[in-house]
């Protein structure tokens, strides 16, 4: 049974603790958390005390402040003051918000961790619950597989459930929460900034591009306190900017409309409002961040979806969308 993370029991954290060693006192692989956090005092102590209560711990968390104007940098401190494996790093503040300057906070905190040894490194938002094994169940994962490049786990949100709730599928690993392989993240140039978005989502899928296996796994799930992209805007702000993102990312037209028809479903004005927002960007040929060679695999992985789902509807079978195939498949 899947615990309430929205509210994460609280433990305590002795050094000799056994059921919460590093890595590699359990011959796990080691493995770094980078958390990029900016105005996130109503959320982040959540998120700490679910990593501190992790039976593996990383063996370096770097918690970049990226200009909060809240209480965030405080709260960090006050974990970092007791546990040697969580340090935080504070950046100006600046008064533009936008994607690329969360990859610049990531970067900044990769960079710290650079004289470390780590064979798995992770990607963690300030607004997050996980189970108390999240990251050994997935450090496992890496070692049961060399080919698995990206790994993450389905999630919860307000008003949202990635298993049932999205057609992404199963190669398709959330941005709150990415664990990538360090030759993987190397091999692809680790994230790429755009002020616009969709960095998780070009990461991911130049993974798979360059060879790599990516899988959401569904034994385990975490809990994701906000809505992704409401942290200074509205549900409908959002979803339009999502539209926009879906442009610039390579989305196939006609995959988009069946998105935004399934999105109206749940709620006709996101839906709508998607929908613009792609509409828009379309209309204005707006610059793609991406490759011709990656907007063309995306777009054969997108295809392939909808030939599965095609099937579905005329052989009047259930439309599994999380098991949904990318490469291969029929």
């Amino acid at each position: 049974m899947v615990p309430n993370l929205s509210e994460p029991a609280v433990r305590s954290d002795p050094p000799s603790s056994p059921e919460r060693a590093s890595a590699s006192s359990q011959n796990h692989l080691q493995f770094v958390l980078i958390t990029a956090a900016r105005n996130e005092e109503a959320f982040i102590g959540k998120t700490l005390d679910s990593v501190v209560a992790q039976t593996v711990l990383p063996e370096r968390w770097m918690i970049i402040d990226d200009g909060s104007t809240d209480r965030t940098a405080e709260v960090v401190a006050a974990y970092a003051a007791t546990r040697h494996w969580i340090e935080l790093v504070r950046l100006p503040h600046r008064h533009e918000r936008h994607f690329a300057g969360k990859v610049h906070a990531f970067n900044a905190g990769l960079d710290r961790v650079r004289s470390l040894h780590y064979d798995v490194v992770g990607n963690l938002d300030a607004d997050v619950s996980l189970e108390p094994d999240h990251f050994e169940f997935l450090l496992r994962k890496f070692g049961e597989d060399p080919k698995l490049g990206v790994a993450g786990t389905v999630y919860t949100q307000p008003r949202f459930d990635s298993m049932s709730d999205s057609f992404e599928g199963e190669e398709s690993v959330a941005g709150p929460l990415q664990l990538f392989r360090s030759e993987c993240f190397r091999d692809i140039g680790g994230y790429v900034p755009n002020r616009l978005g969709g960095v998780d989502w070009i990461a991911v899928t130049t993974a798979r591009m360059k060879g790599w296996k990516t899988r959401t796994f569904k034994e385990r799930r975490f809990h994701h306190h906000r809505s992704m992209g409401t942290a200074e805007r509205s549900d409908v702000q959002a979803s339009y900017d999502y539209g926009v993102k879906d442009y610039f990312i390579g989305n196939s037209p006609l995959w988009e409309v069946l998105r935004c028809t399934y999105r109206m479903r749940r709620s006709p004005v996101a839906g709508i409002a998607l929908l613009a927002g792609f509409g828009w960007a379309a209309l204005r040929r707006i610059d793609r961040p991406v490759s011709p060679a990656l907007m063309a695999f995306h777009r054969r992985e997108q295809m392939l979806k909808l030939r599965r789902i095609v099937k579905a509807v005329v052989t009047l079978r259930r439309i599994e969308k999380f098991h949904l195939p990318s490469e291969g498949g029929s």
